[in-house]
């Protein structure tokens, strides 16, 4: 009998890949979402897989005894709403979805006794840190969307504690590859940059360029959650990322282009660098794709972007407004 697994926001960016990979390992997934920012375009190549269901749900209104799961083996959480400057601007969201959401998914865990939730937590809850991050390292929410991604994650380790929910929270670091999200509010360095080589346009350098990011292409991710599910580790937190930073200017090089320099933003690190000795340790994780093969790959596909919106200099800056307001 297959196993069956949750995956909340399986139609999103590393959601869908997740779905893939575990269709493949012959597991029966459920996926879970209420397509606000995942697309069932991510999933349509798999619709004719007997072993996938896709229910359209809202975490915010599930219910603990939800019948979906019944007889679950893993829950792997990805829903949330992402970016910063929405979360600025409407904090309630996301600790409606981010936090409550949460604690939702973990009646259910709690409801059908499941038996391991593995969390996509997120490494802004670091702030500006000291690299290489580890796993003890201070943490410092600088903007409402870290603090609602880090209160999530409380709440995993406090039902963890009273009601014995086992789990594994991720924190992600850097994730990039196909199906990133494209559309929406200004964001994601790739879809930014491959919408703007698309039309031959410049790519916005933010600063000098010469910070760095800990880009970690998202099959990589997928396997992550994978192996976290299936091994005996439980009840840890992890930090996942390749662990060898790349700064903006060389991904720019590697996609090519004219380049033109937009203001430095507060509360964003110079170096993200994730210490990644322990996952590397318990769950025998090692990413397999390099950026220079990631970037390849993106490149291969970048038709998939030519409906993404087009960022320039100006829509930028009234993107980030209040980013510069609140944050500076």
């Amino acid at each position: 009998m297959k196993k069956k697994v949750i995956i909340t926001g399986g139609a999103g960016f590393i959601g869908s890949h997740l779905v893939e990979l575990l269709l493949k390992k012959n597991f029966k997934v459920v996926v879970i979402d209420n397509f606000f920012s995942g697309r069932i375009k991510n999933l349509i190549h798999l619709s004719n897989n007997k072993n996938l269901i896709i229910e359209k749900k809202n975490i915010n209104k599930i219910n603990p005894n939800d019948k979906s799961f019944k007889n679950v083996s893993y829950v792997f959480h990805l829903a949330g709403r992402g970016d910063i400057v929405p979360s600025i601007q409407n904090p309630s969201q996301y600790f409606e979805t981010n936090v409550q959401g949460t604690i939702n998914i973990l009646e259910c865990c709690r409801y059908h006794k499941v038996k391991k939730i593995i969390y996509a937590a997120s490494s802004s809850c670091y702030g500006l840190a000291k690299t290489p991050t580890s796993e003890d390292h201070k943490i410092d929410t600088k903007y409402p969307y870290a603090l609602s991604k880090y209160m999530g994650e409380k709440c995993i380790l406090h039902w963890s504690k009273i009601y014995k929910v086992p789990f594994v929270s991720i924190r992600i670091f850097n994730a990039y590859g196909t199906r990133v999200k494209t559309t929406g509010v200004y964001g994601a360095l790739f879809g930014v940059f491959l919408k703007q080589k698309l039309l031959n346009k410049p790519l916005t350098i933010v600063g000098n360029g010469r910070q760095k990011r800990d880009f970690l292409y998202v099959t990589d991710v997928a396997n992550a959650f994978y192996k976290a599910a299936t091994s005996k580790v439980q009840n840890e937190i992890f930090n996942l990322g390749f662990g060898n930073p790349t700064s903006v200017l060389e991904i720019a090089k590697l996609i090519g282009g004219k380049l033109t320099y937009i203001p430095k933003r507060p509360g964003e690190p110079d170096v993200t660098h994730a210490n990644t000795d322990k996952i590397r340790k318990k769950l025998k994780w090692y990413p397999k794709i390099c950026i220079e093969e990631g970037v390849k790959i993106m490149l291969k596909n970048i038709n998939d972007w030519k409906d993404a919106p087009l960022w320039d200099k100006k829509n930028i800056n009234i993107a980030t407004k209040d980013w510069f307001k609140y944050l500076s």
